[in-house]
């Protein structure tokens, strides 16, 4: 198996090599060869043993020694029984080579189709032209190497031929009705190959999806995470709200006094022949008050000894009340402000 799959590598590698890329591929063509000696290694042994005489076909050069060794090989012939050439095309052409090459064949070579046999082999490809080598040998010359070939009791599976630097083309000049028919064990060996790429497949994308699942797994737990710190920081700037709002209530309550304190501080300052019809309070700590008195006007210096008032003044004019006998009057103050840690009286 590894026999087999050498010429491929050896085409990757020579291709790698012309477009500059020589040293990756020649470890990646270290990678699967080590690769294909694990998967043989899992094989049963008879089958291993099928394949192992199936990958053991020997390379033979033209012309062939005085006694051939093995019942089938790849025959290669030298460079003086071919011509080759590299000639470039549009890259439609590379979808149906060989029919465009019969029909062009005359055009490269001083042959028509039907008096030689070629094989082609794409060596690079742009967007818009692939290079091809095509390698052509006489026709009766080929099948008379044929006939002798199996006159000497050798089996063809391929026959390459070598460039003017003693190198493998890489083609396969066998005519495709003389090639043998694949066999059970490479059917097998495909199959193998084939599923262990599936299985590989599979298994890339099953972890695949399990890095997806856990990515989305702990996207929603941060989503929720912050979430949840959304919530509690709404929470602590209501908290701190309602502290700051709390301590401003308690701070102002402190700092004014009561309405106990305020009426009797006033029943004190405004003496008992004075009485009051209506006192008003308001949170900007404004108050106006209004009444009757014997002794209106001198209810300025009386409310001044009130403590918890300050800025004491007549509102409108003072208006004796023809019933009582009394002087009507309307005054307004406002509430001192004092620190919330002041001592109290």
């Amino acid at each position: 198996m590894k026999a087999l799959l050498n010429t491929p590598l050896k085409r990757l590698a020579a291709l790698a090599t012309e477009s500059g890329r020589h040293r990756h591929v020649i470890r990646a063509c270290g990678w699967v060869r080590a690769w294909i000696d694990e998967l043989i290694d899992l094989l049963p042994v008879s089958m291993r043993r099928r394949m192992v005489a199936r990958a053991s076909l020997r390379r033979i050069l033209w012309p062939l020694p005085s006694q051939v060794a093995c019942a089938s090989a790849t025959l290669v012939l030298p460079y003086s029984e071919v011509m080759a050439q590299t000639i470039n095309l549009p890259v439609a052409a590379a979808a149906d080579l060989m029919r465009v090459m019969s029909f062009e064949i005359d055009r490269y070579t001083p042959f028509s189709a039907d008096q030689v046999h070629f094989a082609t082999r794409v060596t690079q490809r742009t967007a818009d032209r692939v290079s091809v080598r095509l390698v052509v040998v006489d026709r009766e010359r080929l099948m008379q190497i044929i006939e002798d070939c199996r006159e000497a009791g050798l089996i063809l599976q391929a026959i390459d031929a070598l460039d003017a630097h003693d190198d493998a083309m890489g083609v396969d000049l066998l005519p495709s009705s003389l090639r043998p028919a694949p066999s059970r064990t490479a059917h097998t060996r495909r199959v193998l190959l084939l599923t262990c790429a599936a299985l590989t497949v599979a298994l890339m994308l099953s972890l695949l999806d399990r890095r997806q699942t856990q990515v989305e797994r702990m996207s929603q737990a941060v989503a929720q995470q912050r979430q949840q710190m959304t919530g509690l920081e709404a929470s602590r700037r209501e908290l701190t709200d309602t502290q700051g709002a709390s301590g401003y209530l308690a701070r102002l309550k402190t700092s004014r006094p009561t309405l106990t304190v305020l009426l009797t501080e006033l029943s004190h300052c405004l003496g008992d022949d004075t009485w009051l019809e209506q006192l008003e309070v308001r949170e900007s700590g404004d108050v106006s008050m209004s009444g009757q008195s014997p002794q209106a006007s001198a209810l300025i210096n009386r409310v001044r000894d009130c403590h918890s008032l300050q800025n004491a003044r007549f509102q409108g004019v003072i208006q004796p009340d023809p019933q009582s006998g009394k002087d009507r009057f309307s005054l307004a103050a406002q509430l001192r402000q004092e620190a919330s840690d002041a001592p109290s009286r």
